[in-house]
């Protein structure tokens, strides 16, 4: 008898969509049935996701992909990951009386990415015109789209706040006074009129890479550039410092950038190859936990027992704790990536994994590096967690915070993108006036603190948690994956690819299964806590898991069930079958095929 899964597994041949809610896949499977690529179809999909999903993503924020072509046969990263601006010295922010980053307002902002990327994307590796890509965009913010229940309570909490302190929040989220309902009909027309505004300076222009060249300067070098420079200029608004602050980001910051292609970081398990984003990204800490396993029979080991959980657990923390002394922006200091990686130096980390639970963070130490594993330790010991939760601004972490969305498109060609969109959140900064959207805050990931790889320095991209995947199977392209959640994205990327490799389980199904995460190391975000030895553990593992990594030293929180992970995944078979999956969790995500 077949498996019992909470959807099927999409199968087809056409091609696939799959992303983090229903409006957008659907809008990704229309531009295939157009005779759009994937390419195509992810750019109209990400549009369209920061339309429905507001607090996840928007216009302001940043993009990573790593992406297949069949043209090219070769697999790539877009870097649309902008970088600090000008301005964005430790001691302009520690004069303003910061210890760490706020989390949210105009200070804790970087050059938005995100449109150059999905225009690079079209431009180099799609077909279709900016037009073509915009227009499902433009209609849910012109015709409206229903809210999310998480995006009306995102709005409430924060109502009275924005009324005070954002008033240009207010008039986009609040329209007449009142935030939407669950499921009401809302609408984004300042936004649309962007959009719209982009498409005719386009097309003034003849020609589809003209037109796409047009639209990158009329939002970098254009009037969307000038709307933020003006407002940036003027602007002083409160953040969760508890303190108003101006910005640094300026007009001259955009119209330098343009984002870029880069070579992806891989590593060989079994007979997979796992691309990731280099490590201005923690992309390579899913690639190390892989090293680490490398060395034990998971395929022996139950995938919802307490071995499992454990042995998985213990590697990601040694991972994530080389995360924090090593990744940062590439550019501006040597990654140890490659030690990192090496069988040498994880033969030895391996000896760390034992039967109980470790309470500490324990980074490994690399020839010539010790000076900055020591700083790293020293600082983290003095600085995590010593932000202040300010209220309202912060009424609930998890609401104030925005998280991510995700698409995994492959189409009858054999292209595959997989790409994680963020930032740029309707929590993270003032609406610009005119504009109809919000600036990032990823700026929040850097330290106010010199001579590390993540310290905040003018042109540095900030140490992201965006972290996209794309396996190669014996070689050959064949899935690609991901989730958004922060620092737990690797976490819940990692089983779901063990239990796919070993377990014998297909998409869905391993989609399906019992998720968990640590929170184990200093957070990437505001106010960057960790809590040692921690996991949270979904409920339907069972009792028997529960208590058993318990004995083993493990503080365990247990989740409800149906609420950790927002997976979705695709494949493409040596036949040319496609599969696609989206997890059931928080009821949005949907995979399309045919």
């Amino acid at each position: 008898m077949t498996e019992f899964t909470t959807r099927p597994e999409i199968l087809g041949t056409f091609g696939v969509v799959t992303s983090t809610h229903w409006i957008a896949s659907a809008v990704g499977m229309s531009i295939l049935e157009k005779g759009g690529n994937a390419f195509d179809a992810a750019v109209a999909t990400g549009f369209v996701l920061q339309i429905v999903e507001p607090h996840l993503c928007g216009p302001g924020g940043d993009m990573p992909a790593v992406f297949y072509s069949k043209s090219k046969d070769k697999v790539e990263v877009i870097c649309a990951q902008g970088p600090a601006p000008a301005g964005a010295t430790i001691e302009h922010y520690t004069a303003e009386g910061l210890k760490l980053i706020p989390g949210d307002g105009l200070l804790a902002t970087v050059i938005p990415g995100a449109f150059d990327g999905w225009m690079l994307m079209l431009r180099d590796y799609g077909t279709m015109s900016v037009r073509e890509v915009l227009e499902p965009a433009i209609y849910y913010a012109e015709q409206g789209h229903p809210v999310l229940a998480r995006v009306s309570a995102t709005i409430k909490g924060l109502g009275s706040f924005f009324e005070k302190e954002w008033p240009t929040s207010y008039e986009t989220w609040l329209p007449g006074g009142s935030a939407p309902e669950p499921l009401a009909n809302f609408r984004n027309p300042v936004l649309a009129q962007t959009w719209t505004r982009i498409i005719s300076e386009a097309e003034a222009k003849t020609g589809r890479e003209d037109q796409i060249e047009a639209a990158r300067d009329a939002f970098y070098r254009g009037f969307v550039a000038e709307a933020i420079d003006s407002y940036v200029q003027t602007a002083e608004v409160m953040d969760a410092s508890g303190m108003k602050h101006k910005g640094v980001l300026t007009a001259q910051d955009m119209a330098g950038w343009s984002a870029t292609v880069e070579a992806p970081q891989t590593y060989d398990y079994h007979d997979w190859t796992v691309a990731k984003t280099p490590a201005w990204g923690q992309g390579p800490v899913l690639l190390q936990s892989l090293a680490l396993l490398k060395g034990f029979d998971l395929a022996a080991m139950d995938p919802t027992g307490p071995d499992f959980v454990h042995t998985v657990v213990e590697a990601m923390k040694l991972a994530f704790a080389d995360r924090e002394v090593y990744y940062g922006d590439p550019e501006f200091g040597q990654i140890p990536t490659e030690y990192l990686l090496s069988d040498a130096y994880n033969n030895e980390r391996r000896k760390l994994i034992g039967s109980q639970a470790s309470l500490e963070l324990r980074p490994g130490s690399v020839p010539g590096y010790e000076r900055q594993l020591d700083a790293t330790m020293a600082m983290l010991a003095e600085m995590s967690g010593t932000g202040t939760v300010y209220e309202p601004t912060m009424s609930h972490l998890t609401e104030k915070r925005g998280d991510t969305v995700h698409i995994d498109v492959i189409d009858r060609w054999g292209n595959m993108v997989s790409t994680t969109p963020s930032g740029g959140w309707l929590q993270s900064s003032p609406i610009v006036p005119g504009l109809g959207f919000a600036l990032n805050s990823r700026a929040q990931m850097f330290w106010l603190k010199d001579g590390l790889p993540t310290s905040l320095a003018p042109g540095k991209r900030p140490r992201t948690t965006l972290t996209p995947s794309l396996a190669l199977h014996q070689g050959r392209p064949s899935m690609v994956f991901g989730t958004p959640g922060g620092d737990q994205q690797d976490q819940w990327q990692l089983p779901f690819f063990l239990r796919y490799v070993h377990h014998g389980k297909n998409l869905q199904a391993s989609i399906d299964m019992p998720l968990f995460h640590t929170s184990h190391f200093p957070g990437s975000f505001y106010p960057r806590t960790s809590s040692p030895g921690e996991i949270m553990v979904e409920s339907n593992i069972g009792t028997e898991t529960l208590d058993e990594l318990r004995r083993r030293g493990h503080k365990v929180t247990v989740a409800d069930e149906w609420t950790v992970g927002r997976l979705t995944a695709a494949r493409r078979d040596a036949d040319g079958l496609l599969r696609a999956a989206a997890t059931p969790r928080l009821m949005q995500a949907y995979a399309i095929g045919r």
